[in-house]
This record gives C-alpha cells, sequence and structure tokens, in this order.
C-alpha cells in the first residue's frame, strides 16, 4: 500500500475510506494531497476487494478547496507570477485529477461530510454520488467572495443536484449556509449527529456493498450516461447493461435466494 501522508486510506469490510488528512489547513489542496486522493481512488477502483468507497475529512473540516495561505512552491493555482498562457493548464494538472479518476470510478462513493465543504471543497462533495452530513457541516460557493468562477466543476455539477435557480442563487452570493439547508435543497441525503457520522454513513454504505457488484456498478454508469442521452439511447444502454448483469453467477444467486428465503451471497461473478 502506498505511503500516503496528504490522506489516509484504509480498508475494512470491503469499503475504503479516504480520509483528507491536512486538519491544520481544513484539509485544504496541497499537491501532494490531490495526488495522493488521485492515488487512492484510483487504487479503489481496480482492487476487486473494495466494492465501495467513502471520503471524509479530518478534524473541522471536510474540504476547504484552495489553500489561500499555500507557499509559492505548492500553489495548486500556479497563480504566482504567471501568465494565463502558463496557467491554463494549472487546474487541468492538479485539482482536476480527482474528477478524471472518478470518471472511472464506477463503484458507489459516498461523502461523509464532516465538516466545512466550502469552494472548490463544496465541488469535491458535489462529486460524490451520495453525501450524508453531520449536523456540524457547513457548506458554501465563496469563489465569488474572492473574485472568482466555479472552477472544480461547481456550474455543472451543483444544478443538477438543487436545480438551476438554487444552483445560482449560491454561486452568485457565495452563501454560507448549514446542514438543514443542505437537507431543505436536497444536496445531503440525510443529516445525523457528528459523533454518528462515520457509523450511521458505514452502515448506510455496508447495504451497498451487499449488493451485487456487477449491476450496483452498471446502474451507476446508466444514471450518469442517462444525463447526456435522450430516452432511446438510455434504453438502448440499459439494454446492453442488462444483458452483461443477466450473465452473471449474481442474477442467478438473487432468485435462488429468494426461493430459499434467504440471504443472497452475491460474490461480483
Amino acid at each position: 500500500m502506498a505511503d500516503y501522508q496528504a490522506i489516509l486510506y484504509d480498508v475494512q469490510d470491503s469499503i475504503a475510506t479516504i480520509t483528507l488528512n491536512r486538519p491544520e489547513r481544513m484539509n485544504s489542496f496541497s499537491n501532494a494531497l490531490l495526488s495522493e486522493w488521485t492515488d487512492a481512488l484510483r487504487r479503489s477502483a481496480e482492487d476487486d476487494g473494495v466494492r465501495a468507497i467513502i471520503v471524509t475529512g479530518a478534524g473541522r473540516a471536510f474540504c476547504a478547496g484552495a489553500d489561500l495561505r499555500a507557499s509559492a512552491e505548492d500553489d495548486v493555482l500556479r497563480q504566482e507570477a504567471a501568465g494565463p498562457a502558463d496557467r491554463r493548464n494549472g487546474l487541468r494538472f492538479t485539482v482536476y485529477r480527482v474528477a478524471q479518476a472518478l470518471e472511472y470510478l464506477d463503484k458507489p462513493y459516498i461523502a461523509a461530510v464532516n465538516g466545512a465543504a466550502v469552494g472548490a471543497g463544496m465541488d469535491m462533495a458535489s462529486m460524490a454520488d451520495i453525501r450524508i452530513a453531520s449536523d456540524q457541516a457547513r457548506f458554501g460557493m465563496s469563489y465569488v467572495n474572492v473574485g472568482l468562477v466555479p472552477g472544480d466543476g461547481g456550474a455543472w455539477l451543483l444544478p443538477k443536484l438543487v436545480g438551476v435557480q438554487q444552483a445560482l442563487e449560491l454561486i452568485w452570493t457565495g452563501e454560507l449556509f448549514d446542514a438543514a439547508k443542505a437537507l431543505e435543497l436536497g444536496y445531503v441525503r440525510n443529516v445525523v449527529p457528528h459523533d454518528d457520522l462515520m457509523t450511521e454513513t458505514r452502515t448506510f454504505v455496508q447495504r451497498l456493498v451487499e449488493g451485487p457488484p456487477v449491476a450496483v456498478q452498471m446502474a451507476k454508469r446508466l444514471v450518469y450516461r442517462a444525463m447526456n442521452q435522450d430516452f432511446m439511447e438510455a434504453l438502448e444502454s440499459a439494454q446492453a447493461a442488462f444483458t452483461i448483469a443477466q450473465s452473471t453467477e449474481d442474477a442467478r444467486e438473487g432468485p435462488a435466494a429468494f426461493r430459499e428465503k434467504r440471504k443472497p451471497n452475491f460474490q461480483g461473478r
């Protein structure tokens, strides 16, 4: 296993947990954190022993996005003494690596938002399939407060989660809002007491882990593809995925368990 420093990585009961581990900087970005986060996602995607991934933060924040106090050598935005031509690929080769790794992650990816998720940190939470929030979580699309626009996919992600009108209001105002408001907006699945966050999240994720892995992963891919397909294209994709899922041993195990009145034992085959 890689010797990570800026994150913690643990696998138990088929669940990988990625913990952003720069609590002294509210888990804001550094080159090391982004590189290790990307590596952990790819490792999880390739490990057949991992069926789902949880991402959370150490300390009082989930992720504060860009580190506004970063030293010049660790400025992931590459703004120091650089012109537009020098910066044109700055995000692509730093922050966007996490999003790129997630494009190839069909396994469930759940954010346990333990504290502040602001700016690009909120964008990172928005990339999760499902968000479960501590009652101490805080959210904000704070780019506008420093004269910037959403730089980590927020303008694409947020409208899909809360609708265009709410997304624009949050982006334009940079308003900081609490977990209760996030639940009201439909941004998070549920809000739980802070001390119960990881227990509640793992309990939920364990339900996903016990499902048939091929079907779970293909269903995720179908949902995301359908966002950019018309209905007939989505039906064609569903037919192809259904054919593959139908050919698995798990597709026989499910009906057999039902007939025998027992819990199915899905193996991912």
